[in-house]
């Protein structure tokens, strides 16, 4: 098993007073050739939008974009006339294709917003732009993994251009769950949104990542109450 670490504090920070963002990987002004992607995975940014403000209108192509709220509303609007709030407990997806517009505003007045902005790199380019949302609270589940995006359309959660299958984690303190790789070659990445794990004899608190690949799974345990996301990718763009 090969493996890397990307402690909370190393990531890449910036605040453009209506956004506090954090990135795991080069984004905007924060450039390190060492961390361009792990994988397809281009980026994963923790970012929090002020009450009423967000991102306007921009265009995106041929990337895989995923989007996890937190904590608040997030606003959604495009160019293929999809008009939606996303809240704490839904996933979406946009397959931005041979191209899409689009803005993202917090959508309350009175309190921030807080949400995963992930990108991957597709398996097939120049697709029709689509957009999804679901909710995930009637797929959660306690003290063990749960599926929240894969390839196929028919799974649960939301699907992608991509052979990818993310999967979240509730844990109280104590408990541990296996994650087996979906597909040969795939590595993994773990990022903690809440509390303290343990991963394969490695210790990750809140907000830490890592990229663990060349295996064919992995252990996870709470050592304290946690809440765990992980990303299986291939590791070939």
């Amino acid at each position: 098993m090969k493996k890397i670490i990307h402690k909370a504090e190393t990531r890449g920070y910036a605040n453009h007073g209506w956004l506090d963002t954090y990135h795991t990987f080069s984004f905007a002004n924060y450039r390190n050739l060492e961390r361009m992607h792990f994988g397809v995975l281009r980026v994963l940014n923790d970012d929090t939008v002020q009450e009423g403000m967000g991102f306007g209108a921009h265009p995106h192509d041929n990337m895989e974009i995923v989007s996890i709220p937190l904590e608040g509303d997030l606003e959604h609007k495009d160019s293929m006339g999809n008009s939606t709030v996303i809240r704490e407990g839904d996933i979406q997806v946009m397959s931005a294709g041979t191209g899409v517009t689009h803005s993202e505003m917090n959508h309350n007045e009175d309190k921030k917003v807080k949400f995963l902005q992930i990108w991957m790199f597709p398996n097939k380019r120049d697709v029709t732009p689509r957009y999804d949302q679901v909710s995930l609270k009637d797929i959660k589940k306690e003290n063990e993994f749960y599926q929240i995006l894969s390839p196929n359309k028919d799974d649960q959660g939301v699907w992608v251009y991509q052979d990818a299958w993310f999967h979240l984690g509730d844990f109280s303190k104590g408990n541990k769950d296996e994650y087996k790789i979906k597909k040969k070659g795939n590595g993994v990445y773990i990022f903690v949104l809440e509390g303290e794990v343990e991963v394969n004899g490695e210790t990750l608190s809140r907000r830490d990542g890592m990229g663990v690949w060349e295996t064919d799974s992995l252990s996870v345990k709470a050592l304290e109450n946690a809440r765990v996301l992980l990303m299986d990718v291939p590791m070939s763009i």
